[in-house]
């Protein structure tokens, strides 16, 4: 039986007392709200916080509000479940309802929320062992070692993101709001992710992701495909989300995003230029759909074959576009 570190656990009452406590420990301290990734990891002996702030009773982060002219706010405390069973979510944003259903299962449904999958820990198959398995190879850099496994010769970690939601979040133009002690800052959800295993958020320890902010649909569509061995439980090992905008019959912008194949979420500026001023039809999508299998980079530190994971960037962009035909 794999048992957690000790640990101080401190309930907090709002969101000034967690602020409070992340600020006054710094590294030393995470927060936890459905701890799926957390506790797990934990047990592992890959997060060993000294204080684990507990964020339950923060009614604030489990927010849902929505505006024709601002859009609609998603507090970072809604669990999956939640997201998927919430009318203004699934009427206006099915594409986050449909995200949501493919991850993990029910029961992770349930607990985990949009903030924890946002803030997913990066992934990989030296990382993501026993202490004892991770020991036998003298660790990895990503935890107590000092070498990336994936490319022994490389200064940096290789480590995968694994988030379903953040590729759709990215796509759709959405913004988060991080909140500490100093005060609160927005910026794209893009910017809130680093290319880099162990570094993957642009986020201080002391901050609390507060929310995601999506804008107004104005003319767009989205689609999110996920791949994985298992149609439950399995972290993806290529995800991709599909947002365009159509003036008439023709894409006015498009935004492709590929999870699963990097230590961040990729855009892929390339595959929406294939596909702007032109109707969506068979040949703009192939072109987008190798446009994409040219940018993708998967490395073998995940499930499958690496070398039909990158087949598969030109088989899911395709799908994932056709679903956006009216």
């Amino acid at each position: 039986m794999m048992r957690n570190p000790r640990f101080r656990y401190v309930d907090a009452k709002n969101l000034s007392d967690a602020l409070r406590v992340l600020a006054q420990h710094g590294s030393e301290a995470m927060p936890i709200a459905g701890g799926t990734d957390l506790v797990p990891k934990m047990k592992r002996r890959q997060f060993t916080p000294k204080v684990v702030v507990g964020l339950r009773r923060l009614a604030e982060l489990r927010r849902v509000t929505y505006s024709a002219t601002e859009g609609l706010w998603l507090g970072a405390g809604l669990t999956l479940a939640g997201l998927h069973d919430s009318e203004v979510v699934r009427g206006g944003y099915p594409v986050v309802a449909r995200t949501v259903k493919q991850i993990a299962n029910p029961l992770i449904q349930n607990m985990g929320t949009l903030g924890g999958n946002l803030c997913l820990d990066t992934r990989c198959n030296y990382y993501d062992q026993t202490e004892g398995w991770r020991r036998s190879i003298n660790f990895c850099m990503k935890k107590d070692g000092d070498t990336c496994w994936v490319a022994p010769s490389s200064p940096r970690c290789w480590a995968v993101s694994s988030t379903d939601l953040a590729p759709v979040m990215i796509a759709l133009g959405a913004r988060v709001r991080l909140a500490s002690v100093r005060g609160e800052r927005d910026l794209a959800a893009t910017e809130l992710y680093n290319d880099d295993g162990i570094r993957w958020l642009n986020k201080d320890p002391d901050e609390l992701l507060l929310g995601v902010q999506l804008p107004p649909v104005d003319g767009w569509r989205a689609s999110y495909l996920k791949l994985r061995r298992r149609g439950s439980i399995d972290f993806p090992v290529l995800g991709v989300a599909a947002w365009a905008r159509f003036e008439g019959d023709r894409v006015a912008a498009a935004r492709i995003v590929l999870g699963a194949v990097g230590s961040r979420p990729h855009e892929t500026p390339e595959c929406a230029d294939a596909l702007l001023g032109r109707p969506l039809s068979d040949e703009s999508i192939a072109a987008a759909s190798e446009a994409a299998y040219v940018r993708g980079k998967p490395l073998d530190n995940t499930d499958f074959a690496m070398n039909w994971r990158k087949r598969m960037i030109r088989e899911y962009v395709k799908r994932a576009l056709a679903g956006l035909r009216a």
